[in-house]
């Protein structure tokens, strides 16, 4: 839209562009992008306090999350909160990453429940705003979870775990990763086949991302 209006210059560091500029569309990033109001809850209307946004208040949540003992309308709140509180800020997220809360949301994509399984999803995706926090994702097992989600999951929840992929597949080396898992791929494919729109929608661009890599 900047180059139909006439502008020959960058928006951002105002240098010139060549006459003839090469522009290839990053779907995969537009696509990061118009999910992330959707996937996540909206922003409360009043201003959030740098207390809301306290390790303290992190840290009870995650130790509910973590916790054998709690209910799961407890993990769900929790679960609920902490999306809130990781779509913004960084801090927290990497201090949920490093809590041990990755296991247990990936326990609770396990549970059968689809409202746990949902909110976790959404979580996973916010720790995986983090370029640090991709590789080990994969490395702890996610890539075998969404797999799962999208062959037998809630068409919201195959739509955020196709998402999912597309985001930790910015990572090079998670393309060959997720390329390599049994059924990915094959996964994708088919809810391109058969899923809604917003499902087709998400595994194309997550497949359109995969396929930067030749062996995909």
């Amino acid at each position: 839209q900047w180059i139909d209006s006439g502008n020959r210059t960058c928006p951002i560091t105002k240098l010139p562009l060549s006459e003839n500029p090469s522009l290839i569309p990053n779907h995969a990033l537009r696509s990061l992008i118009s999910n992330f109001a959707h996937v996540s809850p909206k922003e409360s209307s009043r201003p959030r306090t740098h207390q809301e946004h306290s390790q303290s208040q992190s840290q009870a949540l995650i130790s509910t999350l973590v916790s054998r003992s709690s209910s799961n309308a407890s993990k769900l709140e929790s679960l609920s909160r902490l999306v809130r509180l990781t779509k913004r800020d960084s801090l927290i997220r990497r201090k949920v990453t490093e809590s041990g809360a990755v296991r247990a949301a990936l326990d609770c994509v396990d549970s059968g429940n689809q409202v746990l399984q949902e909110k976790s999803l959404s979580l996973l995706l916010n720790l995986s705003l983090e370029d640090d926090n991709k590789v080990g994702l994969v490395a702890d097992g996610v890539i075998r979870r969404i797999v799962s989600v999208l062959r037998v999951g809630s068409p919201d929840c195959k739509a955020i775990a196709a998402t999912l992929l597309t985001s930790l597949a910015v990572v090079e080396v998670n393309k060959a990763t997720i390329g390599s898992y049994p059924d990915a791929i094959s996964a994708l494919v088919y809810l391109l086949r058969v899923g809604n729109d917003r499902e087709r929608k998400e595994s194309a661009t997550a497949l359109y991302a995969l396929c930067s890599f030749p062996d995909n």
